[in-house]
């Protein structure tokens, strides 16, 4: 206990999945968690859920596509707590399934806007708080799809390749004001995300067991698999982890 005693976290798409998952555990671990999230009635019951274990969790609509909202939120947050420690950047979609010459510039664009222009707005309006803070620590969420590639989504898998870079550039920046920047490059983990799409294929089960034979320990992930690396990467434990990709995929990259 106390892996994070006394630090305040923002955690975006923390709703569900990854970011809920991420933020229980951080809250477990003594962080005061903001939930930041489009999806209202889940972000809430996520808060009320960290609370009823008597942990320290408020929610925040949040549009990270939106530059205005994320500097609000976060003033506003810097005001409540009077700190910013910890800024975990892991809302994202998918976006469309097709190849690339059939994709449109709004279906690009979209995909872009969410997962690459909201970690940079993020980013942009957390470091000056972490800076009067005296450091911080921001862990993006990017996926083994931005490590290897896959024709399954073009427009996620650029995107997840620029956080990636993203993060290891910031990581250069910020390192003389002792705000560090990692990555996480999860597998393919078990989400509503991953879940809705299956549902949506018509072949839930046999897409499951399809997706667990991608990883050569024979199943996908969970969201504490990500939650416990985003804690490590949180805590005062990573204090010399800078510009690392941490890579949490059941071995799907070592095929």
């Amino acid at each position: 206990m106390g892996r994070v005693e006394g630090k305040v976290a923002i955690i975006t798409g923390a709703a569900m999945g990854i970011g809920r998952a991420s933020s229980i555990l951080l809250a477990r671990e003594g962080a005061r968690v903001i939930i930041a999230d489009l999806a209202e009635k889940d972000g809430a019951m996520t808060a009320e859920d960290i609370r009823r274990e008597n942990g320290a969790a408020v929610f925040r609509r949040l549009d990270v596509t939106r530059e205005g909202e994320v500097e609000s939120v976060y003033g506003a947050v810097y005001d409540e707590f009077g700190r910013l420690d910890i800024l975990v950047n892991n809302a994202g979609i998918t976006g469309v399934r097709k190849p690339t010459h059939e994709i449109s510039e709004a279906e690009w664009d979209r995909v872009m806007d969410i997962n690459v222009k909201g970690v940079f707005y993020s980013t942009k309006h957390a470091v000056p708080y972490m800076k009067k803070s005296g450091g911080g620590s921001i862990i993006n969420i990017a996926s083994v799809l931005g490590v290897v590639g896959s024709p399954g989504a073009p427009p996620y898998v650029a995107s997840k390749g620029a956080v990636r870079l993203m993060s290891k550039t910031d990581a250069l920046i910020y390192a003389s004001d002792k705000i560090r920047v990692n990555s996480i490059s999860p597998g393919f983990v078990w989400t509503p995300l991953i879940e809705n799409y299956l549902k949506s294929t018509g072949d839930a089960e046999g897409g499951r067991k399809r997706l667990d034979s991608l990883h050569p320990l024979g199943h996908i992930g969970e969201p504490d698999d990500v939650g416990y690396a985003v804690l490590y990467l949180a805590s005062d434990e990573s204090k010399f982890v800078t510009g690392s990709d941490l890579i949490v995929d059941g071995g799907y990259t070592a095929w």
